[in-house]
C-alpha cells in the first residue's frame, strides 16, 4: 500500500519537521528524503584566510554539448562567508571527504569566524589549487577546482540561491582512482528522515555511502 502526501501529516505537527521552516527546511524534506553528496567547499575570504563551508543538496552534470562539467549547488546561504567570497573571487574548490575525516570537516561549521583559517582550525591541512586561486583540503580524497558561472533564486527574494560552478580540473588520490564509492568513498547526506505515520520526538541526520547493487552493463 502506498501513502499519499500533499499536506503535512498530522503526526509531524509539533515535531522538528514542522518548525524546521524557521531554518529554511520544508516538511517534505523529511518525508521525501533524497540523499545528496556531502561536500566541503573552500574559498579565500577577503582577508586572505581560507573559508570552508559544508554543503549538500548538490548535483553534477555535463552541459555545453559535452564540453563542460558542472556542479549545481541548490541551497547556498547568501549571508554566509562562502557565498560572499565566491562572488568576490569567482572561484572555489569542492572537496570530497571520506568517513575518517568527516568529524573534522563538520568542525568547520563552528570554526567559521571571519578571522579564522577555517581549514587549519578544524585540524585539516590547507593545500593550494593548481588552476584557480582557492585553497583545497589535502586530506580530502578528491578536490574539484571550479569557476563561478551563474546564480539563480528558486523563489524571487529568497535568502538562499542556486549556484552553478564549472569544474575545470580535479585531484584524486591513489586509493580512489579506481573507485570513489564504498565504505571509504563519497558520503551522502540523509537529512532528518522520519516516518510520517508515526509521531517521533526526534530525527537524525545520517551520512551514508554507496554500495554497488546492479551491473548495468559494459560500454
Amino acid at each position: 500500500m502506498k501513502h499519499h502526501y500533499k499536506d503535512m501529516p498530522e503526526n509531524l505537527k509539533g515535531t522538528y519537521a514542522e518548525y524546521s521552516h524557521n531554518f529554511g527546511f520544508n516538511w517534505k524534506e523529511f518525508v521525501m528524503t533524497v540523499p545528496s553528496p556531502l561536500i566541503l567547499v573552500t574559498t579565500y575570504k577577503s582577508n586572505g584566510l581560507p573559508n570552508a563551508s559544508m554543503q549538500s543538496w548538490a548535483t553534477f552534470t555535463c552541459a555545453n554539448k559535452g564540453n563542460g562539467y558542472y556542479a549545481i549547488l541548490a541551497s547556498v546561504n547568501k549571508n554566509g562567508h562562502f557565498y560572499k567570497s565566491l562572488k568576490e573571487t569567482g572561484v572555489a574548490v569542492i572537496n570530497f571527504m571520506s568517513a575518517d575525516i568527516f568529524e573534522k570537516c563538520m568542525a568547520t561549521i563552528k570554526n567559521n569566524q571571519f578571522e579564522a583559517d577555517e581549514i587549519t582550525a578544524s585540524g585539516l591541512t590547507v593545500g593550494k589549487a593548481s588552476w584557480v586561486n582557492a585553497p583545497l583540503v589535502e586530506e580530502c580524497f578528491m578536490n574539484l577546482e571550479c569557476k563561478f558561472v551563474w546564480e539563480k533564486e528558486i523563489v524571487s527574494g529568497d535568502d538562499h540561491c542556486l549556484l552553478c560552478l564549472e569544474i575545470v580540473g580535479a585531484h584524486i588520490d591513489d586509493e580512489h582512482l579506481s573507485d570513489r564509492t564504498g565504505d571509504n568513498g563519497i558520503l551522502f547526506n540523509i537529512h532528518h528522515q522520519q516516518n510520517p505515520e508515526l509521531t517521533e520526538k526526534s530525527g537524525h541526520d545520517w551520512a551514508a555511502v554507496l554500495t554497488k547493487k546492479i551491473d548495468m552493463g559494459e560500454y
